[in-house]
């Protein structure tokens, strides 16, 4: 079963929303990342978009407030390819949280 979640509470953008998930019932390996330069909901649904399209991604939760980023995989991602989808959505990753 899938699920997908995405809460958006209109304000500066639109799309604001704390803790914009998107999820596909989250089994496997979890990391945590942080990443600079998120302020709103949607900077979490940015990171989170890019995020998921990588493979074996099964759950994103971007948390603006914090700057982290909770990723489950099925397994361990590759840390180059996790930056460089933080740096598609256009913030910084500076590390696991």
């Amino acid at each position: 079963m899938t699920t997908q979640t995405n809460s958006n509470s209109g304000s500066c953008c639109g799309s604001c929303g704390s803790g914009d998930a998107v999820d596909v019932q989250g089994v496997g390996l979890t990391t945590t990342y942080k990443v600079t330069g998120m302020t709103c909901g949607h900077c979490e649904s940015s990171v989170s978009q890019e995020i998921s399209a990588l493979d074996g991604v099964t759950a994103v939760k971007a948390v603006a407030k914090t700057g982290e980023v909770t990723v489950t995989s099925a397994a361990p991602l590759d840390e180059d390819a996790v930056r460089a989808a933080v740096d598609e959505a256009g913030y910084e990753l500076v590390g696991r949280g």
